[in-house]
């Protein structure tokens, strides 16, 4: 599997406010280090998949991340303060999760990855 690239996109970094440079440059950290503990991962893997597993992992961490970040926004907004942070963190765990899937015939190892994952639980599809 090839190495990946994850970036931040522009309309995140250009959805903050102009006091916002601070968190752009944590996003931009943040996503470093996860490209690099992926390809980290992705490099030491057996096989192609066990580098699905560890991307799935990676999207596993990252939706639940999208859904606290998602929650932070109904909280800040019921107190009545900008959820404008809570949402560029949410809709960028979003974008690195569509990246992943958009990475080569990644989405394809991700969705056996997924499927075997369930299996594997003893879950079965159609009960």
């Amino acid at each position: 599997m090839d190495e990946l690239t994850l970036s931040v996109p522009d309309p995140i970094v250009e959805s903050l406010p102009a006091d916002g440079e601070d968190a752009a440059r944590d996003m931009e950290r943040a996503v470093e280090g996860w490209e690099r503990r992926l390809n980290s991962a992705i490099a030491e893997a057996d096989g192609d998949d066990d580098a699905a597993g560890a991307v799935v992992d990676a999207l596993e961490r990252f939706e639940n991340r999208w859904e606290q970040y998602d929650d932070f926004v109904a909280e800040l907004r019921a107190w009545g303060q900008s959820p404008i942070y809570a949402m560029a963190w949410r809709d960028l765990m979003g974008a690195l999760m569509q990246q992943l899937y958009d990475h080569e015939n990644l989405g394809e190892r991700i969705d056996r990855e997924r499927h075997a994952r369930i299996v594997s639980d003893g879950i079965r599809p159609g009960r």
